[in-house]
């Protein structure tokens, strides 16, 4: 199977062929994949060399200029290193454009610290205005990059990974889906964590809902999901499971469940640095993040709530 970025070139070329608002903007990174795009429309596909902060302000710029921008690279130099752009060149500018990430996490072992940001999505939440998807499996990457450059002109992350679910659901850039429910507590698996937390929760009283667009936050379907629990009198219990910092999004759970009694659970990326870079699945497995490790912090944590179907 082809991985999210895979699709990102060809897909954003089409878009370019198609829409004359349309512009992608490049520091190097991916740059290779847009040489017959670039030959078609070069004023609308710009490299502008290993510069992270004149990559945001150029696209910015465009999007002054009248265009949809699309502007990618590596997590830790789209978000990061430019993080006062994308503060004041999109936001106080009151501008918007779609940021492609890629490699976030630790998509990319061997890269080392200086290609990881498991504070991407954190970072940006710091900031007004964001929607921000994360897919979970190439299909999805496709159609939600689609819904990034048609939403008007908003401001919009898209967080590719290496990392995949084995089938893709339907995704419409607001919602979360419900994949299965229960009456013992509620999983909210972010992206490509789909396969890991069904895997974890297999035979387990627990609804598990799907979230591909984590900003604006679905409270409304979270809120529906804690029905039984709430009913039953014993308040809601809500795991997040998400493929970046743990904790990333436990305030916009505890604000959905504002007046209900809950407890939330953050599990994610932890922060201390793994320094023996391996692979992709043994920092999963570091971070507690496989099936195994996921089953015991989630039943740990739900206790009698989790009791098996």
């Amino acid at each position: 199977m082809d991985t999210m970025r895979d699709r990102f070139a060809p897909v954003l070329s089409r878009l370019l062929d198609e829409d004359p608002r349309v512009a992608v903007v490049l520091a190097e990174i991916g740059a290779d994949g847009f040489t017959g795009a670039q030959r078609r429309h070069p004023d609308r596909v710009i490299n502008v060399g290993i510069r992270e902060q004149l990559l945001i302000g150029a696209g910015a710029g465009l999007a002054l200029a009248g265009l949809r921008p699309v502007v990618h690279t590596f997590a830790s130099f789209l978000v990061e290193r430019p993080f006062e752009q994308v503060k004041l060149d999109f936001g106080h500018q009151g501008v918007g454009g779609v940021l492609v990430s890629a490699a976030a996490s630790f998509d990319w072992p061997a890269g080392g610290f200086t290609h990881m940001a498991p504070g991407d999505v954190a970072l940006l939440d710091t900031l007004d205005g964001w929607t921000v998807h994360v897919p979970g499996h190439p299909d999805e990457a496709e159609a939600l990059l689609r819904h990034a450059v048609a939403a008007g002109d908003d401001k919009v992350y898209v967080r590719l990974s290496v990392q995949s679910n084995a089938q893709a659901l339907p995704v419409d850039g607001a919602r979360f889906h419900t994949v299965r429910e229960g009456r013992g507590g509620v999983v909210i698996a972010v992206g490509p964590m789909l396969d890991n937390v069904l895997a974890a929760t297999e035979g387990l009283d627990l609804t598990v809902l799907y979230a591909t667009t984590v900003r604006p936050f679905d409270g409304e379907a979270l809120r529906r999901a804690t029905e039984a629990g709430v009913g039953m009198g014993v308040g809601a219990d809500v795991v997040l499971v998400e493929p970046y910092l743990a904790g990333t999004s436990t305030s916009a759970a505890n604000d959905a469940l504002s007046d209900i009694p809950h407890r939330v659970l953050g599990l994610g990326v932890g922060r201390a640095e793994l320094r023996r870079y391996g692979q992709v699945d043994e920092h999963m497995a570091a971070h507690g993040l496989d099936a195994r490790s996921l089953r015991e912090r989630i039943s740990g944590f739900l206790g009698a709530g989790a009791l098996l179907v």
